[in-house]
């Protein structure tokens, strides 16, 4: 294996403890990553000797070599795809590397509850839980990717970050023999933050693998996962005129909030305990095999070779999905000085302790058969199944059961010639919980010319159940809750792609009616008339040179009626900045500036008990100044570096100079000052 100097030295502003700490922690990560890595694969095992060859069956690499057998070549797919992918190596952009999306915002400390700030409602129909506020720290099972790869690959990451923020990303895949691969990640987001009691600890793992019998016949594909994300719930500071308080100016870690006041500033990056806050776990264990019936084929090449090929014309699944799920929200304090709980929940006392979850088990079975119409073209197939899903729920109350059984179908062509691709998907729940539920959408791509580009619309209808927490039966539920009916929403959407321009324009049209919301810290509401919301958005990358480039996003959203959704009218994100070698043959560079912003909006509140965002209409957020990062990426060979000085747009010179001018994320939740980012990214090839 080859790697470059794994020594690291730190010692930059804004960190506020001893680095060496923590760089044996790294540095054993890699170790065990490391071990998990095998000798170098034979891509050649598919290839059998046409003649000569020993009775074994095995092929002579020397005789049979492709080209790639010193070179690494990795493709990927997600399990409800048959594309494969490559693997995306790209740098620009620290957002694909961060947990936080660009468009995201977050409650002041990586790690808390996020929600975006462009529209996107829950269309999925069925079963959900209702808890969404930290979707975006969890691995789950669509979005696993399936590699295939020519050689073991290793990528280790670590990131650190003002306020002992920490995070360790480690990657590893390999093909154990050419049609089975293995794949193992793992991530640790850690952070104290910098106002009190909003310190996080997630950690994720995911064991994913694929096979496929030498037949080409039978296809397996595993996945394991397990998330565990711990967040400490503040409810926001008290007084916004503490921001601006010199007596605040250098401590903001003291600025009073409604929860956790009484605890200790923590100083160790590694203690996860909060006196009040969410504990998340979540574990999915997924199975699916495959089997085809089909027509032979092969492939002669060199006269020496032949490749065996199979079509597909058949094809019978089946599915299991074993999974649980954990949503807690504990408090052990009693807040006897705020009486925070008495506020904003109406409770009648302040309690000496809180401590709230819902806990479900689900088990789900499928069966579904493909067909394929085209023989040659596997991206061509339609698919009908049937689904039983047991479900068990563990709430204050006690357990309760349930069941769904549903039918679904679905129809994908990407034709042969590039041109068209078509995607038609539908789901009817016929018994049990959600008997009722269905969705549907069709899409449609065109590649209209290599001027114009490529053109996509399509209609999307879901008429879903509201989410378990809406029920009176969860454990977050501190009132009979009314009776909701289902949500229908309806999505209307169209992008167009210029690759020639660097240009992508996208469009979407949403009408919903019975819309359910929290109005409140735990009140909850829906919307029975019909509303109506326009989205439309813009990317585009001017080149101003050779060299200087601009990336820029603009999110244009409108809302028709008196629907209980607030979304500013415009988000933009702009990155201007140099790209190049600066003469440097094994140098790639990008520096420059990031600015984001959007425009006044009435934000939504967050319930701390809950863990849901609410609907509020009194309070608008402002941005004090537009959201204003300098950057540096680079890459030499296998090593990638992001140093990143973020929120420069919070030094003010007001009551002396410092990061004060801090903006909002939602009403009484800051956004911290000056942060300092410095990531470092290995790749190793073995």
């Amino acid at each position: 294996m080859v790697a470059g100097d794994a020594s690291l030295i730190i010692n930059l502003p804004g960190f506020d403890v001893n680095r060496r700490k923590f760089i044996p922690v790294f540095f054993c990560v890699i170790s065990l990553c490391l071990h998990f890595t095998a000798a170098a694969q034979n891509p050649l095992g598919r290839f059998r000797n046409m003649g000569g060859g020993s009775s074994s069956g095995k092929a002579d690499s020397l005789a049979h070599r492709t080209g790639l057998e010193d070179s690494l070549t990795i493709t990927y797919r997600y399990l409800d795809t048959t594309r494969y992918s490559h693997f995306d190596s790209s740098y620009a952009d620290f957002s694909r590397r961060y947990p936080v999306p660009a468009q995201y915002a977050y409650l002041g400390n990586v790690g808390n509850a996020a929600r975006s700030l462009l529209f996107n409602p829950i269309t999925k129909a069925g079963w959900d839980p209702g808890f969404h506020a930290y979707d975006i720290y969890q691995f789950n099972v669509p979005e696993t990717k399936f590699y295939n790869t020519t050689r073991p690959y290793t990528e280790l990451g670590y990131v650190i970050g003002s306020n002992t923020e920490q995070m360790i990303h480690v990657l590893h895949t390999q093909n154990v023999t050419p049609d089975w691969n293995v794949a193992l990640q793992y991530r640790l987001i850690n952070s104290l933050g910098l106002f009190k009691n909003q310190n996080t600890n997630h950690s994720s793992y995911r064991i994913n693998s694929s096979y496929q019998s030498k037949d080409r016949r039978y296809h397996l594909y595993f996945v394991m996962l397990r998330n565990k994300l711990q967040s400490g719930e503040n409810g926001g500071i008290r007084s916004y005129a503490d921001l601006d308080s010199k007596i605040y100016k250098t401590n903001r870690a003291g600025i009073p909030v409604w929860l956790g006041n009484e605890r200790d500033e923590n100083t160790n990056l590694f203690n996860s305990t909060f006196t009040a806050g969410t504990r998340y776990k979540t574990f999915n264990f997924s199975l699916r095999q495959q089997y085809d019936l089909g027509k032979k084929d092969s492939l002669v090449k060199d006269d020496t070779t032949v490749i065996r090929l199979f079509y597909p014309k058949l094809r019978i699944e089946h599915s299991l999905q074993v999974a649980s799920y954990g949503y807690r929200f504990t408090d052990q304090s009693g807040t006897p000085d705020t009486l925070f709980y008495r506020k904003f929940y109406d409770f009648l006392q302040n309690p000496a302790r809180v401590d709230i979850q819902d806990k479900w088990n689900e088990v789900t079975n499928d069966v579904s058969f493909y067909q394929f119409p085209d023989t040659k073209n596997p991206q061509q197939f339609i698919k009908v199944g049937g689904t039983f899903q047991y479900l068990q729920g563990t709430f204050d109350a006690g357990k309760q059961n349930y069941y769904n059984l549903f039918v679904h179908g679905e129809y994908r062509n990407k034709t042969r010639n590039q041109k068209w691709e078509i995607e038609a998907t539908g789901e009817l729940y016929g018994a049990g919980y959600n008997a009722g539920n269905y969705e549907a959408l069709i899409s449609l791509k065109r590649l209209i010319s290599k001027k114009i580009g490529y053109l996509q619309a399509g209609f999307q209808n879901s008429n879903r159940t509201p989410s378990f927490v809406y029920n009176t039966a969860s454990s977050f539920s501190f009132y009979a809750m009314p009776s909701f009916n289902n949500e229908n929403i309806t999505r209307l959407f169209a992008s167009l792609e210029q690759p020639l321009l660097n240009l992508r324009l996208t469009g979407s049209y949403y009408a919903i009616t019975n819309y359910t919301y929290f109005s409140d810290y735990y009140h909850a509401s829906q919307s029975s008339p019909l509303f109506n919301l326009l989205q439309i958005g813009a990317e585009k990358v001017f080149a101003f040179s050779k060299h200087f480039k601009l990336y820029s996003q603009v999110t244009v959203q409108q809302k028709a009626g008196s629907a209980p959704v607030n979304v500013p009218l415009v988000y933009t994100r702009n990155r201007i900045g140099y790209e190049g070698n600066l003469g440097f043959k094994s140098l790639s560079i990008y520096f420059g500036l990031e600015g984001k912003y959007h425009t006044p909006y009435k934000a939504d509140g967050y319930s701390p008990l809950l863990g849901q965002f609410f609907y509020q209409d009194t309070a608008t957020i402002r941005l004090k100044a537009p959201e204003l990062n300098a950057y540096m990426h680079f890459r030499i060979r296998s090593f990638t570096a992001y140093i990143r000085g973020e929120n420069l747009n919070t030094y003010t010179l007001r009551n002396g100079f410092g990061d004060t001018n801090n903006n909002l994320a939602a009403p009484l939740y800051p956004y911290p000052g000056f942060r300092l980012h410095v990531g470092i990214f290995w790749s190793f090839v073995n």
